[in-house]
This record gives C-alpha cells, structure tokens and sequence, in this order.
C-alpha cells in the first residue's frame, strides 16, 4: 500500500489590473494572494493569505472585480517582504491555478524583479491548471468557478467578489470534484441530452458553387485568441465573446 503523501496548494491572486495587448502582467503587481493546502484529497485547514502593497495604484476597473481599493493597501507589505514566505509555503507542492497562466504569469513577474536568481515557479512547483481539466471534461461549456459550482452543486453563495482566498477555498472544492471519478446522475443526462440534440440537429448542407473563401485561423492564432479569453473571463468572472458563441452554437 503507497504511503506517499500528496501536497496539493490551490491557489489565486488578484492584481491592479491587466494589460489587454502585450504581455498581460507587464507594469502591474499582485495585490493578493491566497492559497489553501490540501493534502492526500483532504482541507488541513493550513493557509497563506495576503495583501500586498503596489508600485502603482489599481485600475478601476481591476477594482470593480475584486473590490481591493489604493487606500485599504497603503499600510500592506510590499512583496518584497513577503517573497520568502510565500516560496516556502508553496516550495514542492503541486499548484492547482484556475487558468495559470495568469497567476504563474504575474508571480514570475514579481520574483523577477527581486533580483535575487529567484527561478521560475515551474523549478520548484508542479503547475496544474484546472481550467484546461474543466474544458477536458465540459467541451463547449462555461468553465469560470460560478459554472462549474453550479455544475457541481457546489455552495458559492459568499462569492460576491473575487477575493483570493475565497477563490482558493471554492477552487479547492471545484477541484476535488472534478477529480473524484464521479459525477451526479445530472451531469450524465446533461450529457446525453445534448448529445441527442445534437444528432437531431444534424443536417446535409449544400454549398453553393460561387461560396466565399473561408480563411481558417492559424493554430497559433487560435492558442494567443484563446489565451486572451481566458484572461478576459477569470479577471472579469464573464466573456462576452464565449457567451455569444455558446448561444450560436
């Protein structure tokens, strides 16, 4: 019988904001950070939370997601001073990040900027990103932590605002479900009614001979529209685009 203990840190940030072209977390700074520790599947009840004092003042509209105002941060430390804390809390253990990019992304950033050879996160962590296992599992669906409660049946009632340990705490029960091996007898109707739907819906299509030339965005086009949706619907909690799309197809 293995014995091997498994160290899982759910985790999430929030910062003054994003940058919509270019590199997203460029000349912005992590405000927050929360992290809850789950070992062998269970909640020890062990944390690292937070509030960090920035180089910059928040972006309005980053303060409408979260709430996190310029003058409730004057008297937080700046990240500098929280750095090693934060490393050794999460140092070994496997991160669960809802769209990880973002948050590897801004906490790279910062260690970077110590100049202290801090390596990439990715040396002394194992990154798992729990937005690309909801798309595995919900093709085509919303996958934001609102959908995926709901999905799940998951209490988020207290969510009014995206704090980040609040945000740790539902991912860490959104994780655990999705990779219990079980699902309710909901989730596999759901499936079956759009499936069938779907068959229903199928029909032959005859393309006229003079059709305009469709131009196919390339993979790597695909990847960077992607990645920018992902941004725009974990920091905004909605996307309009995917919602759009879902309603098309």
């Amino acid at each position: 019988m293995s014995t091997a203990i498994t160290r899982q840190i759910v985790l999430d940030t929030e910062t003054t904001g994003m940058n919509k072209l270019g590199v997203h977390y460029e000349g912005h700074n992590i405000i927050e950070i929360g992290a809850v520790e789950v070992i062998n599947r269970r909640l020890t009840g062990r944390h690292f939370h937070i509030y960090v004092k920035p180089e910059r003042l928040v972006d309005p509209e980053a303060f409408e997601v979260h709430g996190i105002s310029d003058e409730f941060l004057q008297d937080k430390p700046l990240f500098a001073d929280i750095a090693d804390e934060f490393i050794e809390f999460i140092r070994g253990a496997e991160l669960i990040i809802h769209n990880a990019t973002f948050d590897i992304g801004f906490m790279d950033y910062e260690f970077s900027k110590l100049n202290r050879d801090i390596p990439p996160t990715a040396d002394f962590c194992t990154i798992t990103d729990s937005l690309k296992l909801a798309r595995k599992l919900f093709p085509g669906k919303r996958n934001n932590l609102d959908a995926l409660c709901d999905r799940y049946q998951l209490d988020n009632s207290k969510r009014t605002l995206h704090g980040a340990l609040l945000d740790a705490e539902i991912l860490a029960d959104v994780y655990l479900a999705m990779t219990g091996g079980q699902t309710s007898l909901a989730f596999s109707m759901e499936g079956e009614i759009s499936s069938n739907a779907l068959i229903a819906e199928i029909q032959k299509v005859t393309r006229p001979q003079s059709g305009l030339k469709v131009i196919h965005a390339s993979d790597e086009e695909l990847i960077q529209h992607e990645s920018r949706l992902d941004l725009v619907e974990k920091k905004g909690g909605s996307c309009l685009w995917r919602s759009k799309s879902e309603q098309i197809h």
